[in-house]
């Protein structure tokens, strides 16, 4: 594993651990040239996905750029960076069990939406402001309406449905 800060290939393993969810080893890990630690995680791959894109073309899944999307909802959110790569796992083991090599980008897209409107409101407002590419304050709106709705109906459920 090469050094992320300077290149060098040799490395020592410090910890090595089983993910939360138990899909990945997580790697502590430390260049024995230049001492800066980092980690590591290593996975198995079931079987490639392709996704297709808006226009068409086909890219290989890759699960950071589900992390990426997340970390810019949850910016300055009170979410761990471990809590969305929980999440990450289980969205990518949901499209590995739907046993499909290619996979529309906008069933990806929703599926992210769907366990954010769980996770945060406020994150998935601003994924679904980005991805739904809200074209007027109107959009907008309509959609914190529906957010509005689902929580009052999660709300009846947690009360017994009073």
């Amino acid at each position: 594993m090469r050094c992320p800060k300077c290149g060098e290939f040799e490395t020592r393993v410090l910890d090595s651990r089983p993910t939360d969810d138990g899909f990945a080893i997580r790697r502590r890990r430390e260049c024995l040239k230049c001492g800066f630690r980092f980690t590591t995680y290593e996975r198995f791959e079931i079987m490639p996905i392709l996704v297709i894109k808006k226009d068409g073309r086909r890219e290989r899944f890759d699960r950071n750029k589900i992390l990426n999307g997340l970390l810019k909802a949850c910016e300055k959110r009170p979410i761990p960076l471990e809590t969305l790569e929980r999440l990450v796992a289980k969205i990518e083991l949901e499209l590995q069990q739907e046993g499909k090599l290619e996979i529309d980008s906008k069933h990806i897209g929703e599926l992210v939406m769907k366990h954010l409107k769980e996770l945060d409101k406020v994150a998935y407002i601003r994924f679904a402001s980005v991805y739904r590419d809200f074209r007027d304050i109107d959009e907008f709106f309509e959609e914190l309406k529906n957010l509005r709705k689902f929580d009052n109906i999660d709300k009846d459920k947690d009360e017994g449905g009073k």
